[in-house]
């Protein structure tokens, strides 16, 4: 099988194009996370005056939370599958328009230059002549 052949059967899965759809997310997010940060840290003074009181509220819902457990975490197992096959979904979309977007002609480019390329033959060795005597 032809590397051409293998690349293009590989960037026609929809799994390929979920990861590098999952990728380009993380870049994104991670292109947000200074500005996040800093937030964050603008607001440490009046976090850290508040949490006490935070602290004690969500103590309360957290008990109320622990006696309805069982029942909610089967709606919420439902939740998730249909969720996660929705994201994956949308991973898959996103990382087909980054690969598209970014591959342009370099996929033609490979395949031209998997078809031009020979493969290699081993070296022969020179044949040797006997001297006569």
């Amino acid at each position: 099988m032809t590397l051409a052949t293998e690349v293009k059967k590989l960037t026609e899965s929809k799994p390929f194009y979920a990861v590098a759809g999952v990728g380009d997310f993380a870049v994104e997010k991670l292109r947000e996370l200074p500005e996040q940060l800093q937030k964050l840290q603008s607001r440490r003074t009046e976090l850290a005056k508040d949490l006490p009181e935070m602290a004690r509220v969500y103590a309360g819902k957290a008990e109320s939370f622990a006696k309805e457990f069982p029942e909610k975490a089967r709606g919420y197992a439902d939740q998730l599958a249909g969720r996660a096959t929705e994201a994956y979904e949308d991973f898959a979309t996103r990382g087909r328009r980054v690969v598209s977007k970014t591959s342009g002609d370099a996929a033609l480019e490979l395949e031209e230059v998997s078809r031009a390329a020979k493969p290699a033959t081993p070296a022969r060795k020179p044949r040797t002549t006997k001297a006569k005597a």
